[in-house]
């Protein structure tokens, strides 16, 4: 934003200071002067200002004097907006159609004005400015809101049908605005019209039917107050950010209206014509307790001191200092008791609502540099229970080779009917942006197949993805919140050729991962059971059961599922009840001596029937009890459906290993035996 250093004086008549020094001081009170320019003996500066959006209040010339004033405790001057009426004493006809989206209408008739080009200050001003000049009509609406922040807007009287009306947009309507384009409007877009069509696009743009020409003899000056959310829609609906929309839609003050509109109506009479009657003020009472007259806050000077602390001054902050600073800024104070004050809100600073956002203020205005400068005080850190816990299984993970992923936490209505739990209802949104997104996911497996479709999709054939995050059910009116755990596995090598004999090693490789978490935690026994949810494909699935409880599954993707996303090769996925895991403790580190001693693996192969799976194999050797057997895992998994229909033939390697001695032939000879009479046991067929 732009701002004349002349213009600023003209409401501080007092101001002593330097423009520099003013630059700074604004800067250290949050106001930001980023560049100061010189314009030249007798023009004073230019400042280059950066105003955060929640200070509405300060876009423009007398919101930056009235900041100034309050640093240096100087007069403030008021905007001069006399403006004497004659002639007709019938008002203006004004309706308000939609009283929540437009809280405040003022109208003034102008009557016998002389369209010319702007003379005097604001000629003046405009040209320091480098601001385009129109005419005298239009430039005084856009001086009145470059001076004192309001926007307003100038109608050709002869060109408008009846009385104006404010109102929602008739679906469809056409309105031609000033940059010359034809827009279509919506139903929830708000205009200001006549009896007959639309004028304007409220607090956005106006119309070019009703614009000023140099042939213009009357005018109805308008200064109203919009909805902003209402500003901002239609804004953003038709492409259109303009000087009016950026300040309706972050809180014009309701009270400057009349202001506004009595300035720019002065302004123009200055070249010649005449006010016909008073203006016409329509005030929407419940906009104005919403704005205008807000509520008291009640402010403590004990509060005050306890949340600032000490400064370098040695008078520091006291009750008078909190007294002048507030009403500088546009507050009025009544006293309560000796320590509190009952503060009245201006209506320019929406952005005050609570005690501390006064205190807040009262920091910004006395200067943060004349605290002292002593570091908090600090607190003893608590570490999350469950922060260790999930730091500990994002590591094994990530140590795994997997990527940790985010997705959205919104799903569709078919995410939930393919991944959601059919006991638990899905929570949908009230506002959605598409249907697409019309629920609060229900599970993080929609996210992942997701992501691991998107890999596919760009030929990345190998991906190993893992997502810790809240899933969501219930309903609207009782949420539950439930942390899960997920992971994503696609392996194939380049081109699409598999780096294995076997097709079941990325499942017994997403088992491993599984088995790599669950040994972080302190539990008993863990046991996988071959079933799983509809999403994973039958017999190709597993759950993971601890103490009887199911907390985990894993598997590949059901291939009703994969058809439908049209995946190009399997994709295997997890999915644990983090709620279920951390109920457990994290197993503490423990280390011990590595064997001395050569390890024996042998190899066994049997043919089994189709029912039997590795988690039946593998159950059936853990519970051997053989404290020798260190390790055991398939080595490969081969089926011929055409010649061996039925059956399939699976090689198990086996390690043995003592930590104390070697071992000798008639032991290992007898624990061969045994895995073989358990393996037998299933149906199996040992292979000569």
């Amino acid at each position: 934003m732009k701002v004349l250093t002349n213009w600023l004086r003209h409401y501080l008549p007092s101001l002593s200071v330097s423009d520099r020094e003013l630059a700074d001081d604004l800067t250290l009170r949050g106001i930001a002067v980023e560049g100061v320019h010189s314009l030249g003996d007798g023009n004073g500066h230019l400042f280059e200002m950066d105003i955060t959006t929640n200070r509405v209040d300060a876009m423009n010339h007398y919101g930056i004097a009235r900041e100034a004033a309050t640093i240096y405790n100087l007069p403030l001057a008021p905007v001069d907006a006399s403006l004497a009426a004659n002639g007709s004493e019938k008002a203006f006809p004004v309706r308000i159609e939609a009283p929540e989206l437009c809280g405040r209408f003022t109208a003034q008739v102008l009557r016998g004005v002389t369209i010319a080009p702007s003379a005097g200050r604001i000629a003046e001003y405009f040209n320091l400015l480098e601001q385009k000049q129109i005419s005298n009509a239009v430039d005084a609406s856009n001086y009145t809101l470059v001076g004192m922040g309001h926007p307003t807007h100038a109608f050709d009287l002869d060109k408008l049908e009846g009385g104006i009306v404010v109102r929602l947009a008739r679906k469809g309507e056409r309105l031609k605005l000033l940059d010359g384009t034809e827009r279509v409007l919506e139903a929830d877009d708000l205009v200001v019209a006549d009896e007959k069509k639309a004028l304007a696009l409220a607090g956005v743009m106006g119309g070019w039917d009703s614009m000023i020409t140099a042939e213009t003899k009357n005018i109805l000056v308008e200064a109203a107050w919009f909805d902003p959310a209402t500003v901002r829609r239609s804004s953003r609906r038709h492409g259109l950010h303009t000087d009016a929309s950026h300040r309706f839609e972050r809180g014009a003050d309701f009270n400057a209206a009349p202001v506004a509109n009595r300035l720019v109506s002065a302004l123009i009479l200055e070249s010649g014509g005449a006010a016909e009657g008073a203006m016409v003020d329509v005030v929407v009472p419940e906009a104005q307790a919403r704005t205008a007259a807000r509520p008291p806050v009640k402010l403590s000077v004990k509060q005050v001191q306890r949340h600032l602390g000490k400064t370098i001054d040695a008078a520091g902050i006291g009750r008078e200092i909190v007294a002048q600073y507030l009403t500088a800024l546009g507050c009025t104070l009544a006293a309560q008791g000796d320590d509190a004050f009952s503060v009245a809100l201006p209506s320019w600073r929406l952005d005050l609502e609570r005690e501390i956002d006064l205190i807040e203020e009262v920091a910004r205005v006395y200067g943060y540099n004349r605290f002292a400068n002593t570091l908090p005080a600090p607190l003893p850190v608590v570490a999350h229970p469950l922060a260790a816990k999930e730091a500990a299984v994002r590591a094994r993970l990530l140590a795994l080779g997997f990527s940790e992923s985010v997705s959205s936490t919104f799903a569709s209505h078919g995410d939930a009917e393919s991944f959601g739990d059919a006991g638990k209802g899905a929570i949908a949104l009230e506002n959605p942006l598409s249907e697409e997104v019309g629920l609060l996911r229900p599970s993080l497996v929609p996210g992942m197949v997701a992501m691991l479709a998107n890999n596919l999709n760009r030929d990345v054939r190998e991906a190993r993805l893992f997502e810790q995050g809240q899933i969501f059910t219930g309903s609207t009116e009782a949420v539950v919140e439930t942390a899960q755990l997920t992971l994503g596995l696609t392996t194939a090598g380049a081109g699409g050729v598999k780096l294995y004999a076997t097709e079941d090693v990325p499942f017994f490789e997403m088992k491993g991962a599984m088995e790599s978490v669950l040994s972080l935690f302190a539990m008993g026994a863990v046991a996988f059971v071959a079933e799983g949810p509809k999403w994973l494909e039958a017999g190709r699935a597993a759950s993971v059961v601890v103490d009887g409880q199911a907390i985990a599954c894993f598997g590949e993707l059901a291939g009703e599922e994969a058809s439908r996303l049209k995946l190009r090769q399997p994709v295997y996925l997890a999915q644990v009840d983090l709620a279920r895991l951390y109920a457990f403790q994290l197993r503490r580190a423990m280390a011990r001596e590595l064997s001395r001693f050569q390890a024996v693996e042998r190899d066994f192969s049997f043919t089994f029937p189709d029912a039997v799976r590795w988690l039946d194999v593998a159950g059936a050797l853990g519970v051997l009890g053989i404290a020798e057997l260190q390790s055991f895992r398939p080595v490969e998994d081969w089926r011929d459906r055409k010649k061996y229909p039925g059956v399939h033939s699976m090689l198990v390697r086996v390690v043995f290993q003592s930590l104390e001695r070697t071992l000798r032939d008639e032991e290992l000879a007898a624990w061969s035996a045994r895995i073989i009479e358990a393996l037998t046991g299933l149906g199996g067929t040992l292979r000569a």
